[in-house]
């Protein structure tokens, strides 16, 4: 496939997640895929702690069931970019979202897609775990810990959307 169609599966993978339809989000991954997070985010701890997702149906649970537990209102992902060189898929997104605890949570985040014969084999995940792990503390109507100094506050704005 062409780096214009590939980014383009991503674009479309994206609109599926959101939909939350295990069926459709299933389809869009091999059996084998994987999706890899840094060790001790934030989100893998709410959850059981795996950062290291191996295997079709665990990603289905994961995007299908569990995301909707930790970023439960409000969710809102603005893409910066998708950038596609062969079978490989950067995307830079920025996500928002009210958490469990009542609390907002504000991240950038930069995902490498690796693509196998029209399905995600791969997704690389990468983001400020410092940053996260700030919101994940925070009191549901006051800022973040500072990270390196520097406070962390809630956005303000933003339309609720779909999430992945």
């Amino acid at each position: 496939m062409s780096a214009a169609s590939n980014k383009q599966l991503v674009i479309d993978a994206w609109r599926v997640f959101a939909t939350r339809d295990a069926s459709r989000v299933r389809d869009v991954f091999t059996h084998d895929a994987e999706w890899l997070a840094p060790p001790g985010n934030a989100t893998s701890l709410a959850l059981d702690g795996t950062h290291h997702l191996v295997g079709r149906e665990r990603i289905v649970r994961f995007l299908t069931q569990e995301f909707s537990t930790v970023f439960v209102d409000d969710v809102s992902m603005d893409f910066g970019g998708f950038h596609a060189d062969g079978d490989t898929v950067v995307v830079e997104m920025r996500l928002r979202a009210t958490l469990a605890h009542g609390g907002h949570y504000d991240n950038d985040y930069c995902f490498i897609f690796e693509l196998e014969s029209g399905l995600i084999r791969r997704i690389r995940e990468y983001m400020d775990t410092r940053r996260g792990a700030a919101w994940f503390h925070a009191p549901a109507d006051g800022p973040a810990a500072p990270v390196d100094g520097v406070p962390v506050r809630p956005s303000g704005g933003g339309t609720p959307g779909e999430g992945a």
